[in-house]
Formats: structure tokens, sequence, C-alpha cells
């Protein structure tokens, strides 16, 4: 599965894409099917959206407990959009039989190692994302772009 951003498709919260860097996408097809998926979108959420960020010193394990919120610059929590988007990431991975995910980084729901700090104010701190938690739960092992490396080693002995 991969980000449909990183495919280019314009589901961005500002109505873009986000390319890979380089050209991996041969070499990634050669070692695995890409399976686009947008948790935000299929949580409900519009493109363009107001953007948003899981609360200061959470990330998305703790979303996905309860504990923190996803707020969008407005300060409107739009939590509920952002667990079901990562519910139905994860039943549409299994679906697909999908054991690897390639995910924008940065993102509250895709974020694999850092996050934006919950201020709203372009700051980025470590942390994770609400769909990659719900992934790794499941027993999907998640990348972000940065890993590309790491990801086709792990693609090549599956």
């Amino acid at each position: 599965m991969i980000s449909a951003c990183l495919l280019g498709q314009k589901v961005r919260y500002d109505g873009q894409a986000k390319m890979l860097p380089g050209d991996p996408l041969p070499h990634l097809e050669r070692l695995a099917e890409l399976i686009p998926f947008c948790p935000e979108l299929a949580g409900g959420l519009p493109v363009p959206r107001s953007p948003a960020e899981i609360e200061p010193g959470f990330c998305g394990d703790d979303v996905l407990a309860g504990r923190a919120r996803v707020l969008d610059l407005r300060g409107e929590d739009v939590t509920v959009a952002f667990i079901e988007g990562a519910q139905k990431a994860v039943t549409f991975a299994l679906s697909q039989n999908c054991s690897h995910a390639l995910l924008t980084e940065a993102s509250p729901s895709c974020g694999s190692r850092v996050l934006y700090s919950g201020h709203h104010d372009g700051q980025k701190r470590a942390g994770h994302g609400v769909t990659t938690s719900a992934l790794r739960l499941a027993g999907i092992a998640v990348f972000s772009p940065d890993e590309l490396e790491d990801l086709c080693l792990a693609l090549g002995r599956s």
C-alpha cells in the first residue's frame, strides 16, 4: 500500500500531490504492487481541507486510545475522521494482503517517524500518525519516503 499523494494523486490537504524524490516507482513496482490509499479521504475529509495536527506531545497511538485529538487550523476536532480513515486503511490493506506500506512523512495520518508539532507553527517533532499506528498494530510494516532502501530490502525478502 502507498499513500495516494505519493503516486501523484492530488489528495493532500492543500489539493496537491507529494511526489517521491527521484524516480523510485519503476523499481518499487518490480518488487510489489503499489496500491494507492488516502486515509484522510477515506475518513470523509474533503480536498482541499484545513491542515490538521495531532495535539502537542502525543502521537497516533494516543489518538487511537482516546488520549489525544487531531485538530485542524481552525481548532475543529477532526479526530473521528482520522480514526475512521485509519480503520479503513487497515481493512483495505488486509483485504489486499499488504504486508508493507509506504506512507508520506509528517502527516497526522501517515507520518511514520516525524509529525508536525501540534501548534500549527511549521515545526516538526518525532512521532507517528494515526494510520501508521493502526497499520503497525495490524502487523503491517510502515516506511517513509526516506526509508526507500529499507523498504526495497524488506520487499525483496518477503
